[in-house]
């Protein structure tokens, strides 16, 4: 039904009433009545179609509507970003109930001005229905203000939904319904905690992105009831009658933080009297203790990822599993999958077994301590007998790189910062990560497992979640190219056939220009992102034609479900088509929830890490510093700071001329002496404000500071 109303509607070209449609499409009677009248609900509802004042149904391109993603300012002006990069802009008082990232369809009313201007009349759908903010009080009236700056409504809390609260509390509150065009109605859903509370700053954050702090009872009462400490000689003796294999006395270790607890992969390596080498990448087997269907198994599900913040870790499972017996601490047995791969000088796989394991990891060891081994030749105390295996998996894993390289892994080489919290959770400092040799050489071995695996469930056609990634747009690539050409550069490359070695290519060209790091993150910035999906499209990223992620299942739901992919498919002594058919139903939507999740982890961290780098800043207003311009806009530009905190240069605080902004060139122009800043550009300035509440760092050039 739905496809003959859209067929009909576009060859009629017109808008079209319930009676015309009902000839059209011949129908008679009550029953076919609802039908079309539901129908035109659901494409209505999906914004296919568009209803008329007039009570007439045309095609949605064919109005003078558009949908898009709400964005306001910080002074209630809306513009709603259209697919087409095209923005209509709309006054507070025609917002009409939407707020700040909702999906809205915007009526068009004035379409001579730049940009557009419109006016709401429908959400599609809300960002979210539930908000962070701070209570306060008005004479007998309870009133939330949202954390975010961009919604600009009144919340009024209903006498009904009081809870107890005092000023200064924040809180997650549900929107109930509108008053007038800016004023909500609301219900408190929890108390998060007071604003002068130690660590409710990174609370606040997460329950806005709805990253759970705590555990339900039922999940750890299950805990509690089900999960041991150890590992009992019965359960030892019936792995080993199995499928398991018994390798405690091979010498496995794990590389890590100094502080990691939750420890996902071991390794080992052999040399084979053929030459080649044996890699062992040895996985808590978390599917053994986390039972499918289970209370801990839905929780595990919901949150999708353990969520690492600057001053704490909120894991996916509770820490008697993610620290305890699913951790491969040291010292102690523990039930592992492993895949043993025997790969040659050339970096290929040549040989592989995947199977049930116990092992017993000789040393937690650090990146920082395997660092000095790798590349001072410097070995710490307790090092001595494993410094001979580490050279060797430095040997192995420079091979499997360069085989990498080879393939078109493209390294985009961003650096991040690291926050250092004091006791309390404030910041103290900001630091780059380090990314040494120690660090490489586990996500080589980790890339190649993981490579292994899903090569061999897809061969084997049995279902799988698959970690993919495809090729850039290229209109994204179109601009990438036009940003390179406006700095003054050129570079050789086929855009008619993209392919990670043509992205690396032009990468490689760039790499001794004073702007390669901004480059480098337009070009990542150019990338699709990476999810997880049952269909294999490879990852372009990696240049790997089948990936998943097997590595790190204490930390990440996608990882055990490809444990039990491998547990149903490969371990289990009655597989049938019956129980694999029932799997691979299940996995579309575990793709899909876990992909969910990792981008409201990812938004969560990002999030954290702002506020608390403004948090920071906060300690050093009146200092000067050198930084690079990072972007460029109408209202000023951008300034990172080698440590990788970021500000804004405002284009009012520019004292010594009067500046325009030049799209063309991505560059702020001067009316008198036509000097500009531009993406590049290095300066000197100083720190103006920082707001921890607005997550904002504001910057001022240490030139006008001096002319003042």
């Amino acid at each position: 039904m739905e496809e003959h109303i859209i067929e009909n509607l576009k060859r009629e070209k017109r808008a079209l009433s319930v009676h015309e449609l009902e000839t059209l499409l011949n129908l008679s009677g009550v029953e076919d009545l609802k039908e079309l009248l539901k129908a035109l609900n659901n494409l209505e509802e999906q914004v296919k179609i568009y209803h008329t004042k007039k009570d007439k149904y045309m095609l949605f391109e064919d109005s003078n509507s558009r949908v898009g993603i709400l964005q306001v300012t910080m002074k209630g002006t809306g513009y709603v970003q259209l697919d087409n990069d095209e923005e209509i802009k709309v006054y507070p008082e025609n917002l009409n109930g939407a707020i700040n990232k909702d999906r809205v369809v915007v009526n068009i009313t004035d379409n001579k001005t730049e940009p557009m201007e419109g006016e709401i009349v429908k959400i599609v759908e809300r960002a979210n229905d539930q908000l962070v903010g701070t209570i306060y009080f008005v004479k007998d009236h309870i009133y939330v203000k949202p954390d975010d700056h961009k919604l600009n409504i009144k919340i009024v809390i209903e006498k009904n939904y009081h809870n107890n609260l005092v000023e200064g509390h924040k809180v997650l509150v549900k929107l109930l319904g509108l008053n007038n065009h800016n004023e909500y109605r609301g219900q408190i859903m929890r108390i998060i905690g007071h604003i002068n509370d130690p660590g409710v700053d990174v609370l606040c954050i997460m329950a806005k992105h709805n990253i759970n702090d705590a555990f339900p009872n039922e999940v750890m009462d299950e805990v509690s009831k089900t999960i041991p400490d150890h590992i009992t000689d019965e359960e030892i003796d019936d792995r080993l009658k199995h499928t398991g294999k018994d390798l405690r006395e091979e010498v496995i270790f794990t590389i890590d933080g100094d502080d990691t607890k939750d420890i996902d992969d071991a390794i080992s390596i052999k040399m084979l009297d053929n030459g080649n080498y044996e890699l062992g990448v040895h996985i808590a087997d978390v599917s053994y203790y986390v039972k499918e269907n289970s209370a801990l198994d839905k929780e595990a599900l919901s949150r999708g990822t353990s969520v690492y913040l600057a001053d704490r870790v909120t894991p996916m499972l509770p820490h008697e599993l993610s620290n305890g017996i699913c951790s491969l601490n040291p010292n102690v047995d523990r039930f592992a999958l492993s895949c043993v791969m025997e790969i040659d000088h050339t970096g290929q796989v040549v040989n592989y077994d995947i199977f049930d394991s116990i092992i017993r990891s000789r040393i937690q060891m650090t990146y920082k301590k395997v660092n000095s081994i790798l590349e001072q030749d410097i070995v710490p105390e307790g090092y001595e007998p494993f410094a001979d295996k580490l050279r060797l998996m430095k040997e192995l894993a420079d091979i499997l790189r360069q085989n990498k390289i080879n393939k078109g892994y493209i390294d985009f080489e961003i650096d991040e910062a690291k926050i250092i919290v004091d006791e309390d959770g404030e910041a103290t400092d900001v630091v780059l990560r380090e990314r040494g040799a120690g660090e490489k050489l586990i996500e080589d071995f980790m890339i190649v497992a993981n490579e292994t695996v899903a090569s061999h469930f897809y061969h084997m056609d049995y279902p799988l979640v698959y970690r993919v990634h495809g090729e850039p747009s290229e209109e994204k690539m179109t601009n990438f190219m036009h940003l390179v050409s406006v700095l003054g550069y050129q570079v050789t490359a086929n855009m008619n056939r993209l392919t990670p070695k043509t992205i690396q290519s032009i990468l490689e060209q760039l790499k001794d220009k004073k702007e390669y790091y901004i480059l480098s993150s337009q070009m990542l910035r150019s990338m699709q992102k990476a999810v997880y999906d049952v269909t294999n499209i490879g990852h372009f990223g990696l240049a790997s034609k089948i990936y998943c992620h097997f590595t790190s299942p204490i930390r990440r739901y996608p990882d055990l479900s490809v444990h039990r992919s491998i547990r149903k498919c490969l371990l289990a002594p009655d597989v049938t088509v019956q129980s694999i058919k029932a799997w691979e139903d299940k996995l579309p939507m575990i793709a899909e929830q876990s992909s969910i999740k990792e981008r409201d982890a990812v938004d969560c961290e990002r999030e954290v890490d702002e506020m608390k780098m403004a948090e920071y800043m906060m300690k050093h207003i009146g200092e000067e510093y050198h930084g690079i311009i990072t972007g460029v806009m109408s209202f000023g530009f951008f300034v990172q700071l080698p440590n990788m905190v970021e500000g804004l240069v405002h284009v009012e605080e520019l004292k010594n001329d009067f500046y325009t902004y030049d799209e063309s060139t991505f560059s702020l122009i001067g009316e008198k002496n036509k000097r500009g800043y531009r993406l590049g550009d290095e300066v000197d300035v100083v720190v103006k404000e920082a707001s921890k509440e607005n997550h904002t760092v504001d910057f001022v050039l240490k030139t006008d500071m001096e002319e003042e």
